[in-house]
C-alpha cells in the first residue's frame, strides 16, 4: 500500500464507512426499510439519507477546509450532528 499516504484520520475514516456500510446491511436483513417522508422534500429510505448525510459531511468539510486555517475537528463534529439529525427526522 506504498502507493496512498496512509494516516491515522484516513484510516479512521475509511473503517468508520467500511462499518457503517456492513452495519446498515445487517440492519437492513434484520428491519427491511420502508419510505418515508421528513423534512427532506422527498421520500427517502434509510440508505438514501446516509447518502444524504455523507454529501452533507463532504460539503461541510470542503466549506471548512476553504474558510479556517484550523484544523477540521469542528466540521467533524458538525457532520456527526447533522447525520444524526437527517438520519432521524429526515
Amino acid at each position: 500500500m506504498n502507493w496512498m499516504a496512509w494516516t491515522l484520520p484516513t484510516a479512521l475514516f475509511f473503517c468508520a464507512i467500511g462499518l457503517l456500510l456492513f452495519t446498515m446491511t445487517l440492519i437492513e436483513l434484520k428491519r427491511p426499510t420502508t419510505m418515508a417522508r421528513g423534512w427532506l422534500p422527498m421520500a427517502t429510505t434509510r440508505g438514501d439519507r446516509i447518502f444524504i448525510s455523507l454529501l452533507a459531511a463532504a460539503g461541510l468539510h470542503v466549506a471548512w477546509l476553504a474558510l479556517f486555517t484550523s484544523p477540521p475537528y469542528v466540521a467533524s463534529v458538525a457532520a456527526v450532528i447533522t447525520a444524526i439529525i437527517v438520519l432521524r427526522w429526515g
